[in-house]
């Protein structure tokens, strides 16, 4: 019987070197493939940022010829420096703060292991990513990981039908743990020592105010002065520049008020960074846009789930309603802190990923 090939995503790392181990354990014939993303042309990166990133295709390459299967890289430097780094910078200008990892998987990752797939006559598509995808009613969806700590369905809600049902998840039931003791098993002791990265890939330093004044044209006649106003909307001090600000940031104000101060809006247009006190963050209601169905492809009425607003929430119950086919409306139970336009809206029942979207 001929072995199904999967295209497997190969980052240089443990969790994709793991992942491959196991299907081939499984008697799949594997397909390596590593994108090239980091667009070393722009002033934005540093040398280390771009060495790290000609080391990971270079340890991609040695992984795979150590586990012997094909190996290719591609650069889609062009592409993922229109896609993602572009949205990134236009967020940024409209005061929301946006989550560059969601828009990638779907956009970079998804859209070309799905290309290369194709070409290179692969039926399925394999990532290290720590999630599950399950089926029911003849829709796919997404499950939390296995491993709470390093759950990832949170970045993948973009992922539509095709994509979820020509997708592995080899981790998705193991804990980090148990991925690194199979990697010292199979004689890669040196990455199951391996440190893991939070940052965004393309920010040094984790400093995106640096990122933008590098990448934008006339940035300081944007990133100028501007008010802080109170909730009243009276003018309590001086701002550096709104894109310098997120919601709910406390530090780095360079203004002293007494007690502490909390960035609760921002708006581009007026250029004021409105400013209150931890109080002033609770909200009850938001909406989100960009909706991605996938365990239902609709929601009924008075439809109650757990709504995660950032990666690291915990999430919280709320009573969704359906405005359209890209809109809903959130309503919690109880009040939450620092909801942030630009952010992902991942709504949870259970395990299963129901639905995702914007918040505006």
């Amino acid at each position: 019987m001929k072995k199904q090939r999967v295209l497997m995503a190969m980052s240089g790392g443990i969790d994709s070197a793991v992942a491959a181990i196991l299907l081939l354990k499984q008697g799949y014939e594997l397909v390596g493939i590593t994108f090239q993303t980091y667009d070393i042309f722009t002033s934005c990166l540093d040398k280390n940022k771009t060495k790290a990133e000609e080391d990971s295709v270079s340890k991609a390459k040695h992984i795979s010829r150590q586990l012997n299967f094909e190996h290719h890289s591609i650069d889609l430097r062009k592409e993922f420096r229109k896609n993602i780094m572009n949205d990134f910078i236009s967020e940024y200008l409209k005061g929301r703060t946006p989550n560059p990892c969601v828009l990638c998987n779907f956009s970079i990752k998804w859209e070309y292991l799905n290309k290369f797939a194709d070409e290179l006559n692969c039926h399925w598509i394999a990532t290290g990513h720590y999630a599950r995808i399950s089926q029911k009613d003849k829709r796919y969806f997404l499950q939390k990981g296995r491993d709470e700590n390093k759950d990832q369905s949170y970045f993948l809600w973009k992922l539509n039908q095709k994509y979820l049902a020509r997708t592995l998840f080899p981790l998705g039931s193991l804990t980090k743990p148990q991925v690194r003791l199979i990697a010292q098993e199979n004689g890669y002791s040196e990455l199951s020592q391996q440190k893991e990265s939070q940052e965004i890939c393309f920010i040094e330093n984790n400093n995106y105010r640096h990122f933008l004044e590098t990448n934008v044209d006339n940035y300081n006649a944007i990133c100028k002065e501007g008010d802080f106003i109170n909730t009243e909307g009276l003018t309590i001090g001086k701002h550096q520049g709104y894109p310098n600000y997120t919601i709910g940031q406390r530090k780095g104000l360079q203004v002293a008020f007494g007690t502490p101060k909390y960035v609760c809006a921002i708006d581009p247009i007026k250029n004021t960074v409105t400013l209150g006190d931890k109080e002033d963050l609770l909200a009850t209601e938001m909406k989100v846009e960009d909706i991605n169905f996938q365990k239902h492809s609709s929601l009924p009425p008075d439809f109650q789930a757990v709504v995660k607003i950032r990666y690291r929430d915990i999430g919280h119950k709320a009573y969704i309603k359906q405005l359209d086919s890209n809109t809903l409306h959130i309503s919690f139970i109880e009040p939450v802190s620092a909801i942030t336009p630009g952010q992902s809206a991942v709504i949870y029942e259970g395990d299963d990923i129901i639905a995702g979207g914007i918040i505006i």
